[in-house]
């Protein structure tokens, strides 16, 4: 069976600032010695993760945060009583290492997912431990011993299982540790873009003359290439040794996801909802990817755009490296307009199709 699942796709973005740096400005990247505009692949996971899709259709993503005292407090809340809220505390003092004189300290190491049904199979175990009279030494070797059911509590918490979590205290260093199953590249245009300066004006209506404000914000549109590669098997491992059925599932949602949601940067401003103009996968032995298809930036040829040539060039590298490699793929593509796919690929009508053949065909 194909292990890696292989998500290629473009997107057309008009213009937009759907990711800024520290100076206010869009990201960028050096790439075949030209600047592209960039998306990092974290804006894209947290807007993925934070979409009404992700909620509808893998539940609610895990709380992100350091700030312990606020979490045990959200613990509280979604837990509806379930646990007493000193076990909580006592719970995420040991998972983070943060146990003080007073109880739990206000603040992690560090930003942490923390998955809340996660949280409350480890306050069982707690509250057993309790009962035996064990310590947190001893608990913590238990606990080694049961990953598998741990892992099983955090299907709860699909995200983790994706991106990974890292630990540096707490019981959660020794047993909570996760290998992301998901590599997400940042995101970049296929061609080289010089970007636009908008200058902006806040109007003030009580003041006769001039305006309240004034500012300048940089702007550009582009043809992006998003990829992802999902491990299949490390997805099913995060989440207690799950069904491949259940991991081809959430990767058909994920290419649900790479394809529609959008960063929300300056969305008020720019609305660019743009959706994808292609989704090809492959099921793979490796991840493979293919942005090297936009190594030479690609060129606009007589006013044409950029979204046809982008397309030629993503399908001629992908036959190269098909062919050069002898991979053994089995590749599904959607593209919208009347655009030809190569030999190899089978095309679909329509997304939902596409995300049917992901489920269907993980098994061979």
């Amino acid at each position: 069976m194909k292990n890696f699942i292989n998500f290629h796709i473009l997107i057309s973005h008009s213009p937009s600032c759907l990711n800024r740096d520290d100076m206010n400005m869009q990201k960028s990247a050096i790439f075949g010695g030209e600047r592209r505009v960039r998306v990092s692949s974290q804006s894209l996971k947290r807007a993925i993760r934070k979409s009404d899709y992700y909620r509808q259709h893998l539940g609610e993503a895990s709380v992100r945060t350091k700030k312990l005292d606020e979490l045990i407090a959200i613990i509280n809340d979604r837990l509806a009583g379930r646990y007493d809220a000193e076990l909580v505390k006592k719970t995420v003092a040991l998972l983070a290492g943060k146990e003080s004189s007073v109880g739990v300290a206000t603040e992690g190491d560090a930003v942490a997912p923390w998955a809340i049904e996660e949280v409350a199979w480890f306050c069982e175990q707690v509250k057993r431990a309790l009962v035996q009279g064990q310590d947190e030494k001893a608990l913590g070797k238990l606990l080694k011993n049961e990953t598998a059911a741990m892992r099983q509590a955090l299907a709860s918490g699909v995200d983790i299982a994706l991106s990974g979590r890292m630990a540096t205290s707490g019981l959660m260093s020794e047993i909570g540790k996760v290998d992301g199953a998901l590599a997400l590249a940042h995101v970049l245009t296929t061609h080289s873009v010089d970007a636009d300066i908008d200058w902006f004006t806040a109007v003030d209506d009580l003041q006769e003359l001039g305006s309240g404000h004034l500012d300048t914000q940089e702007f550009s549109s582009g043809v992006f290439y998003r990829y992802a590669s999902l491990n299949v098997g490390q997805l099913q491992e995060n989440l207690g040794n799950a069904p491949r059925e259940k991991a081809l599932e959430i990767g058909a949602h994920l290419l649900h996801m790479l394809t529609t949601v959008v960063p929300s940067a300056k969305q008020q401003s720019f609305a660019a909802h743009n959706l994808a103009d292609l989704a090809l996968v492959s099921f793979s032995d490796i991840p493979v990817s293919l942005a090297n298809a936009f190594e030479k930036p690609v060129r606009s040829v007589n006013g044409s755009g950029f979204k046809e040539p982008s397309i030629a060039e993503l399908h001629n590298y992908w036959q190269q490296i098909h062919t050069g490699y002898g991979l053994s793929e089995r590749c599904g593509e959607f593209i919208l307009g009347q655009s030809s796919v190569p030999e190899g690929i089978t095309r679909q009508s329509t997304i939902e199709e596409l995300k049917t053949w992901v489920m269907n065909n993980g098994e061979g």
